[in-house]
């Protein structure tokens, strides 16, 4: 009978990212609970504030989320005021969104918090851009269901 090793929580890759994204959430809280925004409502505003009047699923696809989970997010940035959601005229089958004056106005604060959350981390420019650059390929990897090549690992840290 072979002997099964169980997985350690601190070789996961998963456990890593979860741990850090999970810490960088807890550090915008406070910040965005004083403008009105939760986390999942201070990305959306981050996308319209970079493109404005998009479609719900070009939203939801610059997110990397389903569509209809973002749905109760959107609905309470309409309620808060901040967005509009229109029929697109050109196809009555499709949502826009676009920013309301006070959605606009929020647009600076939210990089003042961005900027100090940031700064937060302790990491340099270079670190961070590498880090960044490193997790979206590892996004894409992830996404690319065509890939039947896997690197060998070496090492103890799994996913």
């Amino acid at each position: 009978m072979t002997e099964t090793t169980a997985p350690r929580l601190d070789d996961q890759l998963c456990f890593a990212l979860y741990s850090a994204s999970s810490t960088l959430v807890r550090a915008y809280r406070p910040m965005l609970e004083k403008i009105g925004l939760t986390y999942p409502q201070f990305l959306v505003m981050m996308v319209l504030w970079e493109d404005d009047d998009i479609s719900v699923g070009t939203l939801a696809d610059r997110l990397d989320l389903p569509a209809n989970g973002l749905a109760p997010v959107l609905d309470r940035l309409v309620k808060a005021g901040l967005v509009e959601r229109q029929r697109d005229p050109s196809d009555r089958r499709v949502h826009r969104m676009r920013l309301t004056e006070a959605g606009r106005e929020l647009q600076d604060e939210g990089g003042r918090i961005a900027g100090e959350v940031r700064c937060r981390t302790r990491l340099p420019e270079g670190d961070l851009m590498k880090l960044r650059g490193a997790l979206m390929e590892l996004v894409a990897a992830m996404h690319d269901d065509s890939s039947d090549q896997q690197p060998a690992m070496n090492g103890s840290v799994t996913a």
